[in-house]
C-alpha cells in the first residue's frame, strides 16, 4: 500500500509543491485539507487532480470535530502541517487571524493527531509522524554575520513570527509531554512557481512585466536567504520519512541576497526574456517606499544539520532557481491572472496605520 500523507495547507504555495512531489514522484496517497483562504489555490494542484492518489477536503484546521473525523477516516501515516497565515504585512494589519490559524489551529490539530495516534497499533504508532513546518523568522533578526542554527534562541519580532514561534513550542511540548512523534522544520524564504503574488519575488516579476513600480522597502539592504520551493519540498519529504523524532531541522538555500539585489536580478531576467520598448529597462521602475514596521535586518539559515544527518542540499542556485521562476510566470499567465482577478491586486499591506 502507498504511504498516506495528510497535508494541511496543501493548496498553498509550499503545500502544493509538496503534494505534487508526493503524488507524481513518490506515488504516495495524499489527502489535502485546506481552508482555501486568499492564498489557497486549487489551480496549483491541477497537475495531480486526476490522480487516484489525490483527494481534497475544504476544512478549517481550527475545527476540532472535523479534524478528528478526517484523521480517523483517512488514517494517515504522516500529518504534514503547512496550513498557516504567512504574510508578515498581513499580520501587521490583522494579527487576530494569525493567532487563530497558526496557534489555535495548530493546537487543535495536535489534539486530533494525539487522539488518533493513541489508538493505533504499536507497529503503526511507531511509523506515525506529525511534521510541523515553520519559518526562520521565529529566531528574530541577525546582524551582518552569523547564522540561525537549530539551538538558536527564539526572538520573534512580528505578529506572524510570534504566532509561528508559539506553534513551534506547542508541537515540541506535545512531543515531550505526550510522546507524540513530532518533527519541526524551519525554512528560509521560499520562491518559485505558483507563488502568491503579494510576496516580493512574484510581485516584482508581475509588476516588471506590466511596467508598474517595483516597491523596495527602505533602502533595500535587508538580507534574506532564498530557497527554491521544489528544493524545500524535497527536504520536507526527506525529514518526514527519515528525520529523528523530536528533532528540528533548519532548511535553507545558502543564497543570501539583499532585497535590492533580488529586485535588480529580476529586472535583468525580465528585460532579457520579455523585452518591451514601451517600458524600457525595468531597473528604472524601482521605487523605494517607507520601510515595514519592525523590519528584521537579516535572516540566514545554517543548514548543515540536515545535510549531515539526512544528506540534503539544495539543487538550485539562486540564479538557476530565479530563471526558472521568471520563465514559469511568463508561461503561466492564466494562473496569475486568475489570482489577480480575485481580492488581491498588488496593493501595499502592513503599514500599521
Amino acid at each position: 500500500m502507498p504511504k498516506k500523507f495528510l497535508v494541511t495547507g496543501g493548496a498553498g504555495f509550499i503545500g502544493s509543491a509538496v503534494v505534487r512531489k508526493l503524488i507524481l514522484e513518490k506515488g504516495f496517497q495524499v489527502l489535502i485539507v485546506d481552508k482555501l483562504t486568499y492564498a489557497g489555490n486549487l489551480d496549483s494542484l491541477e497537475p495531480v487532480m486526476d490522480s487516484p492518489l489525490y483527494s481534497f477536503v475544504h476544512a478549517d484546521i481550527a475545527d476540532p470535530v472535523r479534524m478528528r473525523d478526517l484523521i480517523a477516516e483517512f488514517e494517515p501515516d504522516v500529518i504534514m502541517h503547512l496550513a498557516a497565515e504567512s504574510h508578515v504585512d498581513r499580520s501587521i494589519d490583522g494579527p487576530g487571524e494569525f493567532v487563530q490559524t497558526n496557534v489555535v489551529g495548530t493546537f487543535t490539530l495536535l489534539q486530533a493527531a494525539l487522539a488518533y495516534w493513541r489508538q493505533l497499533s504499536p507497529e503503526r504508532r511507531g511509523r506515525f509522524r506529525f511534521h510541523h513546518i515553520s519559518t526562520d523568522e521565529v529566531f528574530g533578526s541577525l546582524g551582518v554575520d552569523g547564522f540561525f542554527h537549530e539551538e538558536y534562541p527564539y526572538q520573534p519580532n512580528s505578529p506572524y513570527s510570534a504566532s509561528k514561534a508559539a506553534s513551534d513550542h506547542f508541537v515540541r511540548a506535545w512531543h515531550h509531554t505526550y510522546d507524540l512523534p513530532t518533527l519541526i522544520t524551519n525554512c528560509s524564504n521560499n520562491y518559485g512557481p505558483y507563488h502568491f503574488p503579494e510576496k516580493l519575488i512574484p510581485l516584482v516579476i508581475l509588476n516588471a512585466l506590466e511596467g508598474k513600480p517595483l516597491p523596495v522597502y527602505g533602502t533595500g539592504e535587508n538580507v534574506r536567504d532564498w530557497l527554491f520551493v521544489d528544493d524545500h519540498a524535497e527536504a520536507l519529504i526527506l525529514v518526514a520519512e527519515n528525520g529523528k523524532v523530536g528533532e528540528s531541522y533548519n532548511i535553507g538555500g545558502w543564497n543570501e541576497r539583499t532585497n535590492l539585489d533580488v529586485v535588480r536580478s529580476i529586472c535583468r531576467l525580465v528585460d532579457e526574456m520579455a523585452p518591451d520598448p514601451s517600458i524600457g529597462p525595468r531597473e528604472e521602475l524601482i521605487s523605494f517606499v517607507t520601510d515595514r514596521p519592525g523590519h528584521d535586518l537579516r535572516y540566514a539559515i545554517d543548514a548543515r544539520k540536515i545535510e549531515r544527518e539526512l544528506g540534503w542540499r539544495p539543487a538550485e542556485t539562486f540564479e538557476s532557481g530565479l530563471q526558472k521562476t521568471v520563465l514559469w510566470y511568463l508561461n503561466n499567465r492564466p494562473w496569475w491572472e486568475r489570482v489577480r482577478s480575485g481580492g488581491y491586486r498588488g496593493e501595499r499591506l502592513g503599514v500599521a496605520g
